[in-house]
């Protein structure tokens, strides 16, 4: 097998970033916004389930990227009570291994990774308050003032 053909899956993908704000927009009107807290832009591969869904979660409000009184990254979301928005972003899904082009048959069919995400989103909203989206397939503006900054990859 030759080393192009070698291709690891990797499960839910959120590019996270600690945020002061962060605003999602469609067509001028704001649908989305967060204060201080986090913003997850989230790719979606196939085969992501269940099992993916509910690890993104539990990284999603543990993840220690706040500072504790000491100024170390020590607290996580659900320590610091932050916001947390939600956006789909089918394009960290896709494969940039070569040449100057993405590919995006890393990425899920649209149908089934709008079922990912809204169980992604529906799950992080049971667990905690003040969670909101983007809207999937839109296309959205995105402003953010990153803290820090300070922005991690989280595989599930």
């Amino acid at each position: 097998m030759s080393r192009r053909a070698v291709w690891r899956r990797t499960p839910v993908l959120s590019l996270i970033q600690r945020v002061s704000e962060a605003a999602v927009r469609v067509d001028g009107a704001v649908i989305g916004q967060t204060g201080p807290g986090l913003l997850a832009l989230v790719g979606i591969e196939p085969g992501d389930g269940e099992t993916e869904v509910s690890r993104m979660a539990d990284r999603l409000f543990a993840y220690r990227v706040f500072s504790d009184d000491a100024g170390r990254m020590n607290l996580s979301l659900a320590q610091v009570g932050g916001g947390l928005l939600l956006v789909s972003q089918f394009t960290l899904a896709a494969d940039t291994r070569s040449g100057n082009r993405p590919g995006f048959s890393t990425a899920a069919p649209p149908e089934e990774a709008e079922r990912i995400f809204d169980r992604l989103v529906a799950v992080c909203r049971s667990r905690h308050p003040g969670v909101e989206t983007g809207r999937f397939g839109a296309h959205m503006e995105v402003s953010l003032v990153n803290d820090g900054p300070v922005t991690f990859l989280l595989r599930a």
